[in-house]
């Protein structure tokens, strides 16, 4: 068969591929049979962050879960500090993860203290809507003391107004979730500069807020250093 037959070319070039399988966590299974397309959405919001934070030279996120988005941001920032309050979790992302040599899995709850260093970047995507807001406070403390001078926070959530479209089992969980004027007054109160941003499906945008069902606040410089 001569090189000019487009099967024996590609079979030709497929063999070079033979990457170490790599299995997934089990909140990233789960989405996987529940809803495929759910991973496309994800896998944009940490494209997202990794973006606004690829300056940075040590980011911590808060909320790692089963690490998935952290290969993404890695791939931008040279030191990732994946931080999570499920040690049983973080335990199985450790081995699981191994490969990815600038990931670190670490337990940390920001709700009770700041983090033993100040880094130049925060994320946290999905998680202020699971703190209740009587936590919320010192959860917000922490984080801003856990950041240096200058440093960017990119905090992701879904907007309270696409509540009736969420499943009963994010109801129960999301207890605090945000409309576009409380997360503006947020980033007001916490950082000397920020920006929101609406979010539908993969496309991030500046349009209409009540319409977005995921918003983002990038907040530049924690007030009160």
């Amino acid at each position: 068969m001569s090189m000019n037959d487009s099967k024996e070319l590609w079979l030709n070039l497929e063999k070079d591929i033979q990457p170490k399988a790599h299995e997934l966590g089990r909140y990233t299974t789960q989405a996987y049979h529940d809803d495929p397309c759910a991973l496309s959405f994800i896998t944009s919001r940490y494209k997202f962050c990794s973006r606004i934070l690829g300056s940075a030279k040590t980011v911590i996120e808060i909320g790692c879960g089963d690490g998935f988005g952290s290969a993404l941001v890695a791939q931008k920032v040279p030191r990732v500090i994946c931080t999570d309050i499920n040690e049983g979790l973080l335990e199985e992302n450790r081995s699981r993860m191994s490969s990815f040599s600038n990931v670190e899995f670490v337990y940390h709850d920001f709700r009770d203290k700041p983090f033993v260093e100040q880094v130049d970047g925060i994320y946290l995507v999905d998680v202020l809507e699971h703190i209740f807001q009587k936590e919320e406070e010192s959860f917000l403390d922490n984080l801003c003391l856990s950041l240096n001078q200058h440093g960017i926070c990119v905090i992701g959530t879904p907007n309270k107004t696409s509540e009736q479209y969420a499943s009963v089992f994010s109801q129960e969980g999301h207890i605090n979730l945000k409309d576009h004027a409380e997360l503006k007054d947020l980033g007001e109160a916490r950082f000397f500069n920020h920006f929101i941003f609406g979010m539908n499906d993969e496309v991030v945008h500046t349009g209409f807020p009540a319409m977005a069902h995921f918003q983002w606040l990038v907040g530049i410089g924690p007030r009160g250093k």
